[in-house]
């Protein structure tokens, strides 16, 4: 595996193989990397001839009071875990030479980002889209992996990638768990003995929202209450929002209809550390 820090080079190594028709498939991430990560670049190295990896701490997704300091960093252990799953390249870009000093620019897309963590992180998806569309202008990919826990993002991306007109194809890969339901996060590392015994409650109660699906509940006010009762019982859980969207276009859905595809979707603050999680479900 290659470690680049500088961009054209990457770019130049890049369009070589694009020249003898190699396919690639390039998996973003801010490192700290979890078996969630490495399921997206296992399937990327099953689909693609190279393999592209990134790991940058995007300072411009982060609010002021968010935890751009805290967040988890060990690049030595995520380049050893890349380079056993067969990465071709890693791209791990300098803060300072990624965004100069003169650096002006930010990517928005309008309706998607306003709702969910959008609306309590106003920033965050502009940081998101800007730094996406840099690392997609480098690597050019054919293919580009993102994990269902983020489905916002993933939708979010994807309707940029369509406004402007990339032909990368968008993969996501479901949700990797620990055993007692936590979905896996790089943030993880930073709740407490406490907190981390408390945080499954959200796929808890996401999960008795599926299931209450399944017995044909329909009214999104008959979902939301028994799913608020799981969280409550956590001591440290603080709701950000819990909520039955549409898959598409995440507006709120009041009441399911046959056919419908729906996302139960959640984040909770345990004190500090915010977590998200969803299920996908079908009427």
């Amino acid at each position: 595996m290659r470690v680049v820090q500088n961009p054209a080079k990457l770019q130049t190594a890049l369009a070589r193989l694009k020249r003898q028709d190699k396919k690639i498939g390039f998996v973003p991430t801010m490192g700290y990397l979890h078996e969630g990560h490495l399921s997206l670049v296992r399937l990327a190295r099953k689909e693609n001839d190279v393999v592209v990896a990134s790991i940058f701490v995007n300072p411009l997704q982060f609010g002021p009071r968010e935890d751009f300091k805290r967040y988890p960093r060990d690049f030595p252990r995520d380049a050893r875990l890349l380079k056993k799953e067969k990465a071709d390249f890693l791209l791990a870009p300098a803060a300072e030479e990624f965004y100069p000093k003169d650096f002006q620019t930010e990517v928005k897309v309008t309706r998607l980002s306003g709702r969910l963590c959008g609306a309590s992180r106003p920033a965050h998806f502009a940081g998101v889209c800007t730094v996406v569309l840099k690392l997609l202008n480098i690597v050019k990919p054919d293919r580009l992996y993102l994990g269902q826990k983020d489905y916002q993002q993933v939708q979010v991306i994807g309707q940029m990638i369509k406004d402007l007109g990339f032909s990368v194809m968008i993969r996501m890969a479901p949700i990797v768990r620990e055993p007692d339901g936590l979905a896996m996060s790089s943030r993880n590392v930073l709740l407490s003995k406490k907190e981390r015994e408390e945080a499954p409650c959200l796929h808890r109660a996401l999960c008795e929202g599926a299931r209450l699906v399944k017995r044909g509940v329909r009214d999104a006010g008959g979902l939301q209450k028994p799913m608020r009762e799981i969280l409550k019982r956590a001591a440290s859980a603080r709701v950000d929002y819990l909520e039955i969207v549409d898959v598409r276009t995440l507006r709120p859905v009041v009441k399911l209809k046959k056919g419908q595809k729906a996302l139960l979707t959640g984040a909770v603050f345990f004190k500090k550390t915010r977590l998200i999680d969803n299920e996908l479900v079908r009427v």
